[in-house]
């Protein structure tokens, strides 16, 4: 318990960027998969969702922490029929976060609406550790917190599993984006229950059977359960989408307006 306390109490934001100088400086030293050139613009682009994100995801926190403590606070969900052991309720808890993002995900790529949103996500065409940050703030602050409280409405879920998931994620965010070589035997062992890099690199590949793939962030096995996992080797990724490839479609403004407007998936 007091290593969890500790790990809860650390601003996340050091997380994070702890995380980034991470996997951005290992990005610099060793070899990669792929040959990307314009890495501190492509980063600096990166970063600026993430302010953004921050600066408004200020006041969208305090909506969420609220709904769900009162959510709580009349036992409201699944997992308060039942008397669970802490520690059991705090796993559970984080693989619900993670089964309903996945159908929040998979959502978010056939609803048209939302995958305007979301596919400021996969306009990256050059994927390395930053890409974590790029998404559009409208759709972390509103539509993933707006699922986060429906997810603790239906299974009882609780702002400590949340904060505990976040921490979780962040790490796999930034192993599954990092534009690193990972050894292969990754994916028949832990990759077996785990998201591994190689499969959300399929999840980023251009063609929109592959796009349409691998939406889980941590547990590899809702896309094994529901039918959309999919695995390809690495050489034949090709990252992005066809109609943000020309480059004043990969700036930071370009992609802040893009949900606005008419762009014609390919």
């Amino acid at each position: 318990m007091e290593i969890l306390d500790a790990i809860l109490n650390v601003d996340p934001n050091y997380i994070i960027i702890g995380l980034l100088a991470f996997f951005f400086t290992l990005e610099q030293l060793l070899d990669n998969p792929f040959s990307f050139k314009k890495r501190g613009t492509h980063l600096l682009q990166n970063i600026l969702f993430q302010i953004v994100f921050f600066a408004i995801n200020l006041f969208f926190i305090s909506i969420l922490v609220y709904c769900i403590e009162w959510l709580n606070s009349h036992e409201i969900g699944l997992l308060f029929l039942f008397d669970i052991p802490f520690w059991i309720k705090l796993i559970l808890s984080v693989m619900l976060f993670d089964f309903a993002t996945y159908w929040l995900h998979r959502a978010s790529h056939k609803v048209p609406l939302l995958w305007r949103l979301h596919r400021v996500h996969h306009s990256d065409t050059t994927m390395d550790s930053s890409t974590t940050f790029r998404f559009h703030p409208i759709e972390l602050a509103i539509i993933y917190q707006g699922g986060n409280i429906v997810a603790a409405g239906i299974f009882g879920l609780d702002v400590t599993a949340l904060a505990f998931y976040y921490f979780i994620v962040y790490v796999f965010f930034f192993l599954e984006h990092s534009n690193l070589n990972y050894p292969k035997w990754l994916n028949t062992t832990l990759g077996l229950i785990f998201v591994m890099p190689d499969h959300h690199r399929v999840h980023h590949h251009q063609e929109q059977f592959y796009t349409d793939s691998n939406f889980a962030d941590i547990f590899i096995i809702w896309d094994r359960i529901f039918g959309t996992f999919k695995l390809i080797p690495t050489v034949q990724m090709n990252y992005g989408l066809i109609e943000f490839e020309e480059e004043k479609k990969q700036s930071f403004l370009y992609l802040m307006k893009s949900p606005f407007i008419n762009i014609k998936r390919k």
